[in-house]
């Protein structure tokens, strides 16, 4: 599959594992336009920081909570993605979050075992029923710490996290006894594959000690009906604005014609600019 909405047979994987990949959703010149306007943006690159993987390690990373006109903005916001968050969400998705992982050769840090739902129950959402889309900026291999999931794990609800350097990890103890039952999955992805997992599937990854990096793009989306009760560093229920997939590289033409100089991610307009997440 590449361009589309995900099919009905995809939809039932993602609720008996827990995730599903789409090879190919954003095409060759869509995700090289996204690569170097990410590799090249100042902006992002300010607003980056680093988070201690209890490892020696770290990792870097940008968040920022609102899709704007920029090329992450139209990546966040196209029909394939979108339509796909509200076929797993079965409802209106709104955009929960976003953020640029950049995982550097020789030196990007881990992710403890975690499931995000650990972390955003503490945001006021009462249910679990939240998808993400980890889209892969560069090729992603078990040599540069690509992400690795637990299959079927969503359906043993919330675990309890526990501080690891800067992150949150879940316990490692009842992670052990989870491995014993269900299948570790290294999931390597191609630039431009999506991988949508639900918000309480377990998920980790290595650090990258080799000479290729792995950055890739993570959209959160929320559902409507799951709206937070009170107010936390990622947004409450904000209609979100559709865009047809060619306003991609529509953005990344316009990145590259005009610069892009402009603080886009500004610590006065978005919370999480302002590091408060936790991820």
């Amino acid at each position: 599959m590449s361009k589309g909405v995900i099919s009905d047979d995809l939809v039932a994987a993602y609720a008996a594992d827990g995730y599903v990949l789409v090879r190919g959703m954003l095409d060759a010149e869509e995700i090289g336009l996204l690569s170097r306007a990410a590799r090249e943006d100042r902006v992002l690159d300010q607003r980056s920081y680093g988070k201690d993987d209890g490892e020696g390690g770290v990792v870097r990373l940008s968040v920022w909570n609102h899709p704007t006109d920029t090329i992450y903005g139209m990546v966040a916001r196209c029909e394939s993605i979108v339509g796909s968050a509200a076929k797993l969400l079965g409802d209106e998705p709104y955009h929960y979050h976003s953020k640029m992982i950049m995982k550097d050769a020789k030196v990007g840090g881990a992710w403890a075992w975690h499931q995000d739902y650990g972390y955003w129950y503490q945001n006021g959402v009462l249910s679990p029923n939240l998808t993400s889309a980890f889209i892969a900026v560069d090729r992603g291999t078990r040599e540069n710490g690509c992400l690795q999931v637990i299959r079927g794990s969503h359906k043993l609800g919330r675990i309890e996290h526990e501080q690891a350097g800067d992150q949150a990890g879940a316990d490692l103890e009842r992670v052990e006894e989870i491995l014993k039952r269900h299948e570790l999955v290294h999931v390597e992805m191609e630039p431009g594959d999506v991988l949508f997992f639900h918000a309480n599937t377990l998920h980790r990854s290595d650090q990258n000690r080799s000479d290729d990096p792995r950055w890739s793009m993570i959209c959160c989306y929320n559902a409507r009906s799951n709206d937070p009760y009170k107010d936390a560093h990622h947004p409450r229920y904000t209609p979100l604005v559709t865009v047809p997939d060619s306003a991609i590289r529509e953005a990344g033409a316009r990145r590259f014609v005009a610069g892009q100089d402009a603080a886009w991610l500004d610590d006065a307009e978005d919370l999480s600019a302002r590091r408060l997440t936790a991820r």
